[in-house]
Formats: C-alpha cells, structure tokens, sequence
C-alpha cells in the first residue's frame, strides 16, 4: 500500500516505454524503493526504461509484453501482472498522437488511434478497477490532455479519443468511491518529451519532470483531476464558451 508519506511499494506502468510515464515513476521511487512493472509492447527494447528504473532506486523491474489494441489478451497480461503481488499505483500512459490530418483523411490510421487512446485505456481500466476493489486499495493515474478537454480542429482525432479517455476515467473514480481505489485525471499540455522532441514549443510547454511532481502531489492531496500547466484550465473555460466563428481564426 502506499504509506504515510506517499511511498508506494509498486508500481505498474502501462506504455512501459513512455519518457512521461517513466518520469512519474522515477518521482515516486525519489520517496524510497519499490518494485516496478513495465508493461509495453513485445519485442520493444526495454532496455533503458529498465536502467533508468534501477539508476532511480527500484527494488526490483520486470517487463510484461502489453499491446493496446489486442484487447482478447489483456485480462491474461493482468493475471501476469498481479502474479507478482498487489500493485499500489497503476499509470495508464500508452497512447499514439499521429498526425491529424493524415488521420482524419484515413480511415484506418483514425481507427488506431481512437483504438490506442480510447478503448485500449478503457479494456486497461475496467481491469485495473477490478483487481484493485479486490485488494481493497490502489491508486489509478490516467493520462488524459488538455486536447480532450476541448475538441480543436487541429488535432480532434486525437482530441475526441482523451475526451473519451477523460470521462470514462473521471466517473470510474466515482464508482469507485468507498472501495479504497482511487483515480486521478491529468489533464496536461505539451511537455518536453522524446515524443514531442521535434515539435517546437507550444504555449506553457513544461519539462517533463513538472509534470511529474504535479502527479505526485494530486496523489498526495487525493485529487481527481489536475491541470499541467495550471492557466490551462481558466483558458480551456473561455475557449469552450467562444463561437465556433472565433474559434476558427485562432491559432489552434
């Protein structure tokens, strides 16, 4: 379970090769060891994921091959997973952005994706919320985005799959409520990561570590919801209640 002062003792990451979700793994062994699960795909190389794991202070790093979009086998990876004990914090951090205007035009690259960020996190959490009401505790980070808070034409493939990932995750921690699980929703914007390491900064661009420690401290103070950076949630209100006339000729 995680302790007094926020240490868990596990700590399964799905998408076990994300730079983002091994830098909030990487914040929580900064409190003590614990052991690590990197779920990701087979035949991924894993190999730096696990030493920056072991370099962070993980007791111990086992991989388990996860694909996202093969949901058939996913109860059979989490019987893998909870084989090697209860897991105190679970990080949903998979996910595929592609670009927006090949995806919309594509069926099948519009498929994928809404596949990866929508219905592989939802098949993750449905599982995730059964096995930890079992073991009468845990806590559930989702990777949603400021995308999915309001759907822009810019990138609304993508956009319209966290909004879904959003909902599902916010109401899962209400049917959740007095089970001893509990689940939080982050909401960030672009943040310096391998993934984003070509793309030129966006307004409140934060390092990843931000982001990190934010996730940590919403754990800490049992939040549902958080915001990285901050100012997205007041500006995320005032465009959601623009007309759609203004919206298109912002730069969004």
């Amino acid at each position: 379970m995680i302790d007094a002062v926020g240490k868990p003792q596990s700590i399964l990451l799905l998408g076990g090769a994300s730079d983002m979700g091994l830098a909030v793994v990487e914040e929580f062994l900064s409190r003590g060891s614990a052991r690590v699960v990197l779920a990701a795909r087979g035949g991924e190389d894993m190999t730096s994921a696990k030493d920056r794991m072991n370099a962070a202070g993980a007791t111990e790093v086992t991989t388990v091959a996860f694909d996202a979009l093969d949901f058939d086998s996913h109860p059979a990876v989490f019987d893998e997973i909870w084989a090697g004990g209860d897991i105190d914090i679970a990080i949903v951090a998979f996910g595929l952005l592609g670009d927006n205007e090949q995806q919309w035009q594509n069926q099948k690259l519009a498929v994928q994706a809404v596949q990866v960020n929508y219905t592989g996190a939802v098949s993750v959490g449905v599982l995730l919320a059964e096995r930890m009401k079992k073991q009468g505790h845990g806590q559930i980070v989702a990777f949603s985005s400021v995308a999915g808070e309001m759907v822009r034409r810019s990138n609304f493939v993508y956009g319209s799959a966290k909004a879904g990932l959003d909902g599902f995750y916010r109401m899962l921690g209400e049917a959740l409520r007095g089970t001893g699980v509990r689940v939080l929703t982050v909401r960030p914007g672009q943040a310096r990561t391998n993934m984003t390491k070509d793309l030129d900064d966006a307004p409140l661009t934060v390092d990843k570590e931000v982001v990190a420690r934010a996730i940590a401290k919403g754990v800490d103070d049992r939040k549902t919801v958080i915001w990285v950076h901050p100012l997205f949630r007041p500006i995320m209100l005032v465009l959601k209640h623009l007309p759609q006339f203004v919206l298109r000729k912002l730069p969004i």
